[in-house]
């Protein structure tokens, strides 16, 4: 899949402050299989910020390598703001870096449902000294469209949570 204009924009822009910062960051994956990390590496340099990826897809995956408690997978669903900002956490913890952001949801074009509906994102920001941030977004749109549409709200979130304009 090619990578969004605006993402890559957004990438950029990503990397200009957390150099100016000297932090790095860590993504956290489901339904965008590695596409925000993707992205991020995509632009030269950025191995002086982007500290890794994660992809977690399955829920073993969410709980072995992130640390997402597997109770609150079963409570809230994978497709939940709990389950992403544990996700996002769990990246942080996991890694040296000073900021993550995570994206788990619903693509398409099956596996959702009335309350989940394909297009349902849930995203989760973290960085040190601010507070975690979490939010929902219904995309529409095919698969493709669903994930690109996520990368760019995934890094936007992020640029706005460490005070940089989007």
């Amino acid at each position: 899949m090619p990578l969004n204009d605006e993402a890559l924009v957004l990438a950029v822009e990503l990397g200009r402050v957390l150099r100016a910062r000297h932090w790095h960051v860590a993504t956290a994956e489901s339904c965008t299989g590695g596409l925000v990390a993707a992205a991020i590496t995509a632009i030269a340099g950025s191995s002086d910020w982007f500290e890794r990826g994660f992809v977690t897809y399955s829920n073993e995956a969410k709980h072995e390598m992130l640390g997402v408690p597997l109770t609150i997978i079963a409570e809230s669903g994978a497709v939940s703001e709990a389950v992403a900002i544990a996700m996002a956490e769990g990246a942080r913890l996991m890694s040296r870096a000073q900021c993550a952001l995570s994206v788990t949801g619903v693509a398409g074009p099956g596996g959702g449902s009335a309350a989940k509906p394909v297009g349902m994102v849930c995203f989760g920001w973290v960085a040190d000294g601010a507070p975690a941030r979490v939010a929902t977004w219904h995309f529409a749109g095919d698969r493709a469209g669903v994930r690109s549409q996520s990368v760019v709200a995934a890094l936007r979130g992020l640029l706005e949570m460490i005070g940089a304009p989007a």
